[in-house]
This record gives C-alpha cells, sequence and structure tokens, in this order.
C-alpha cells in the first residue's frame, strides 16, 4: 500500500496536485495545518490529524461542517506530546500497512522541522517502510543497504549522499561524475555533496551505515 502524507511545511498547491495526480495512493494523510491544501483544493484526505495549532481554522471548519457528505477522519491530539503531527501520520500510515510513505510539505523555513523530519525517514525505514521526502526542487530518502539510480528517473540533476551514521564503510560509487572505491563517508565532511550521474544508471554500494540522500533540482 501506498500512501500520501501533506505535512505544514512549504505548501505550493500546484505542485502537490500535480504529484499526487501522477501516483496512485492507497491513503490520503493531512498533518496539521497540511489541511489548507486539501481546503484549497477541494479534495478530502482519509484523516487529517495532528494538535491543529497551526492549521487554519476555515480549512477545519470545512471538513468538521455536518454538509460534507465525504468527511474524513480528524483525530486531533494536545499541544504538549512528545511526537510531531508528521510523525504521528507517518507511525499511522505504517501502522495501516502502508510499505511506501510520499511525504509532502515537509520542507520550509522550519529548518528543526526540516531535520526532525529527515530523522523521521529513519523511522519509517527502522519499522520497514520506504518514506520519500519530497518538494518541487528535492527528494530525499534514506537508506542502509546500496541501490542504482537510473538517470531518467532521477529527480533533477544533483545526487548528494550525506552519512547519517558516523561513518559509512566501503562506499563505492559507479557511474557517477566523482566515483569512489571502497572509501569511508564520515560525518561533519562534505564529501558527498553535489555528485552526477555520468552514465545511463549509477551505482551506489557499501557495507555499514545509514545514508541520507537527496536528489536536487538546482
Amino acid at each position: 500500500m501506498q500512501a500520501l502524507i501533506v505535512s505544514g511545511g512549504h505548501l505550493e498547491d500546484s505542485f502537490i496536485a500535480s504529484y499526487a495526480a501522477s501516483h496512485s495512493f492507497d491513503l490520503v494523510i493531512a498533518a496539521d495545518s497540511g489541511i489548507g491544501f486539501f481546503a484549497r483544493s477541494g479534495w478530502t484526505p482519509d484523516y487529517i490529524v495532528g494538535d491543529f495549532d497551526s492549521a487554519e481554522p476555515a480549512a477545519l471548519k470545512r471538513y468538521l461542517g455536518t454538509g460534507n457528505s465525504q468527511k474524513p477522519v480528524i483525530l486531533q491530539f494536545q499541544p504538549e506530546k512528545d511526537e510531531t503531527d508528521t510523525e504521528i501520520a507517518i507511525r499511522m500510515a505504517i501502522d495501516k500497512g502502508c510499505g511506501s510513505i510520499h511525504l509532502l510539505g515537509a520542507t520550509g523555513t522550519r529548518i528543526d522541522h526540516v531535520l526532525g523530519n529527515i530523522h523521521l525517514l529513519g523511522m519509517a525505514m527502522e519499522r520497514g517502510a520506504k518514506c520519500l521526502m519530497v518538494d518541487p526542487n528535492n527528494r530525499i530518502r534514506m537508506v542502509r543497504e546500496g541501490f542504482a539510480l537510473k538517470k531518467e528517473e532521477q529527480y533533477g540533476r544533483y545526487v548528494s549522499l550525506l552519512p547519517f551514521t558516523p561513518e559509512v564503510t566501503g562506499l563505492t560509487l559507479r557511474g557517477m561524475k566523482y566515483p569512489l572505491e571502497d572509501a569511508v563517508l564520515r560525518c561533519y565532511h562534505s564529501l558527498g555533496v553535489s555528485n552526477e550521474i555520468a552514465g545511463e544508471q549509477a551505482e551506489v554500494s557499501f557495507r555499514e551505515g545509514v545514508l541520507v540522500v537527496v536528489e536536487s533540482k538546482d
């Protein structure tokens, strides 16, 4: 099963609508102020979750009203909680059997939330789900095993590999502008930033560690 979560970061309505139309989702969740996109687009999510401290009152009212024949399930939480609204949404998607999660509206001006959301990619990974954080310019994921990326399928021009563990060992990059062979990628360095796919496909392999993979358009 595949889930779409719209969180409360930067929301570019045309991008979200286009992205949603190009994928098939079994479950759609609005996290707190992410409900603004749905209210403006006239689209009804399956669930709305959050403490609603930043959600637009008019947007919430639209789905709370009795005149809406397709009311979503609304789950409200206390603001004083351990998890962010986005974490609650991701955990819900996994609990409902979604092995693939697309997280939109997860970037923006709140860098603390952006970093927190990147950490949540690891939470999903640990629970066996693949989670992608996507905005108009970036696609971000977390991996603990090697992968191949075709140039025709990449998201933009650049591919950055950032260690999420203190070290990523045995890193080998093939088919990339800047190849590596059995290298060690360490935290607090920028070695893995702004690589490019040189051929038709890039191959990334490593022995131990966790990588954050960022594909960027500019």
